[in-house]
């Protein structure tokens, strides 16, 4: 397995132990848009912190990026806001189920279009196939 593979899946891990974490402490302060602000200050200086020890390169080119490319903040404040609301009313488990039908569905329509620069893998029948027995599954992990 590459070390992209296990960087992604160390990544997968952390997705509903961060809706775990995070709806808890939501639970705890009252509020999910506090514990939201909070998970955002952490993210904020751990990636302060690996910016430092990495030299600091990147940030000449932002002025002139397109602007839709940004949109990945309001995006993930989204998915940080609503896994922290919803999971403690729907379950970690039920939560991170739809979060993961999503990010099917939209992964094989950002490929097969070749959204946003990605590289173009055109949904074909077999492929087709696969999504489907990957939703199945999750389903599956969930009415157990």
């Amino acid at each position: 397995m590459s070390h992209y593979a296990l960087i992604m899946l160390a990544a997968g891990i952390g997705v509903p132990v961060l809706a775990a974490l995070n709806s808890a402490l939501g639970i705890r302060l009252g509020s999910p848009i506090s514990a939201a602000m909070i998970l955002f200050c952490v993210a904020f200086l751990a990636t302060t912190l690996v910016w430092t020890m990495g030299g600091r390169p990147g940030f000449g080119a932002a002025p002139t990026a397109p602007r839709h490319l940004f949109l990945g903040g309001v995006l993930v404040a989204f998915y940080v806001l609503s896994i922290t609301f919803v999971a403690p009313h729907f379950g970690v488990g039920n939560a991170v189920f739809f979060v993961l039908i999503g990010q099917l569905i939209s992964t094989a329509a950002i490929d097969h279009f070749g959204l946003f620069g990605a590289q173009t893998t055109p949904i074909n029948l077999t492929r087709a196939a696969g999504i489907s027995v990957m939703i199945l599954g999750v389903w599956i992990t969930q009415r157990a």
